[in-house]
């Protein structure tokens, strides 16, 4: 049973102490909630930096790269607890502007929306990072660069942004820019290789869609046929049946529904007898004598 951790002096001590916590939770356990916590509590104890006159081991560059493992162990917690949706925003809770992020951390959120399918979240922190001078001059700079045309520019379509991005990078030469300007050709040539196929597929699409239009049309066609021949039949027998009597039952039956009010007493006795003459005259109408005979 693991206890909550000691009350630590802030500072990277501590900072180190939850990371190797936030670890072991993280790759023995699989607890990633837990894990979580630490990093989060170790990001919250390092405060807003080193301070002047820190002891040797706990500077500027321990100081960052005790919160970049804190944020790297925490966007994997995040990730095996399938949120990765807040990744982007966890992060950026610590670094505050997207210049800001450190190469592995940038890398990692690339890769991980790349994976999920929604590169497009990673556009504008992308952006920013690479336009950034100080960014420039890393050694991570050109890996990042490539990373982020292949996993997020070219897969949605900014070929010019990406055209646009690798001209403007003052630390390529000419060769490197030929390189990546080759592979942004590359690729939109096979995009608009999947456009046109995209779009013949589509046209031969049309004539089955014809095909069965046709098919329908020639059923309803069909049932239509069918129905005009009943109906012509059905004329032909009523045509047999003697007219004043149908309208006189008709009109009887207007009076007893719709006419007369059911609930007032002194209609009662008249509705009996107009019951009683539609009854008659509808017997007189379906009798034998008016019939139609029966044809051999």
């Amino acid at each position: 049973m693991r206890g909550e951790p000691l009350a630590w002096a802030p500072g990277p001590a501590q900072a180190a102490a939850l990371l190797e916590e936030a670890a072991d939770l993280l790759v023995l356990h699989r607890d990633f909630a837990a894990a979580l916590e630490r990093c989060e509590a170790g990001c919250d104890s390092l405060g807003p930096g080193p301070e002047p006159g820190t002891e040797p081991g706990t500077g500027p560059e321990s100081f960052a790269e005790v919160k970049r493992s804190l944020c790297v162990v925490g966007i994997q917690a995040l990730a095996e607890m399938n949120r990765w949706r807040e990744v982007l925003s966890w992060v950026l809770q610590y670094y505050h502007v997207p210049e800001h992020l450190p190469p592995k951390v940038l890398e990692l959120c690339m890769l991980l929306y790349s994976r999920v399918g929604e590169p497009q979240v990673m556009l504008e922190v992308g952006s920013s990072w690479l336009r950034a001078q100080a960014n420039q001059s890393l050694p991570e700079f050109g890996s990042l660069l490539e990373l982020y045309l292949a996993q997020v520019l070219l897969p949605l379509g900014r070929f010019e942004g990406a055209e646009e991005l690798v001209r403007g990078c003052a630390v390529f030469d000419s060769q490197q820019q030929l390189e990546f300007l080759s592979t942004i050709l590359e690729s939109r040539s096979r995009w608009a290789q999947r456009e046109e196929t995209r779009s013949a597929a589509e046209e031969q699409q049309d004539p089955g869609t014809e095909t069965v239009l046709g098919v329908l049309s020639q059923k309803l066609l069909t049932m239509f046929t069918l129905l005009r021949r009943a109906l012509r039949s059905m004329s032909n027998h009523f045509y047999l049946l003697p007219y004043k009597k149908m309208l006189l039952a008709t009109f009887l039956l207007y009076l007893v529904v719709v006419r007369l009010d059911p609930a007032s007493p002194t209609s009662l006795p008249f509705i009996y007898k107009l019951v009683q003459l539609f009854r008659q005259a509808w017997a007189a109408v379906l009798s034998p004598v008016h019939r139609p005979p029966v044809r051999d």
